[in-house]
């Protein structure tokens, strides 16, 4: 059965999409940007705390659908600039101290309301 995971601890959607999708234990976590759900406060122009706000959107997403971090698989990171690459990867690295997801990284062209990273994710909720 197909559930739609919705929190306020991540931002709202943008668009025609949820937060998030959980079907059979499988959670698809739409691509997030560093938009502060509290606030509505878009960060921009900080690679390190954009990176790290849509880590924290992504965590709680998993978190709502009854999951932490290590239940993520696999993430794609977009980036609008590949020479910021070492330095997401830095905040992003301390999200997944053991067991890091597969991943890929490509650098884009734009990305919504002018970000510099956006990433989405998917998940095992209660996996193996």
């Amino acid at each position: 059965m197909k559930r739609v995971i919705k929190t306020k601890k991540a931002p709202e959607a943008i668009g025609p999409y949820s937060q998030g999708i959980l079907i059979n234990k499988i959670l698809f976590i739409s691509g997030q940007i560093s938009i502060i759900p509290e606030t509505g406060e878009l960060i921009k122009d900080d690679i390190r705390r954009e990176t790290e706000q849509v880590m924290n959107n992504i965590k709680a997403i998993v978190e709502e659908a009854g999951g932490n971090m290590s239940d993520i698989v696999k993430t794609t990171i977009y980036l609008t600039n590949i020479n910021n690459f070492n330095e997401v990867n830095e905040v992003y690295a301390a999200f997944f101290k053991e067991s890091p997801p597969a991943r890929a990284t490509v650098e884009v062209s734009f990305l919504p309301k002018g970000v510099g990273v956006e990433i989405d994710a998917t998940a095992v909720i209660n996996g193996d």
